[in-house]
């Protein structure tokens, strides 16, 4: 019987998939902070600014695709 072993196939963190999407040129895109509560006393400017999404920094990109395997 010719029946190779091949390795299992890698889960997707699923915590990591519901935060970052990727872009069409390999980017990752992810949410920025400070926008859940407490709204009150931080600056228009500030939570303006949160509501854009934003890339993840090339320092974080390796380990964040580890847990994407279909990126």
């Amino acid at each position: 019987m010719d029946q190779e072993i091949s390795m299992p196939k890698m889960k997707t963190r699923r915590a990591v998939a519901k935060r970052f999407k990727a872009t069409a040129n390999g980017k990752l895109k992810r949410k920025r902070a400070n926008l859940r509560h407490i709204l009150t006393k931080k600056p228009h400017t500030a939570k303006k600014r949160a509501v854009k999404t934003d890339y993840v920094h090339e320092a974080d990109v390796a380990r964040i695709k580890r847990c994407l395997p279909g990126v």
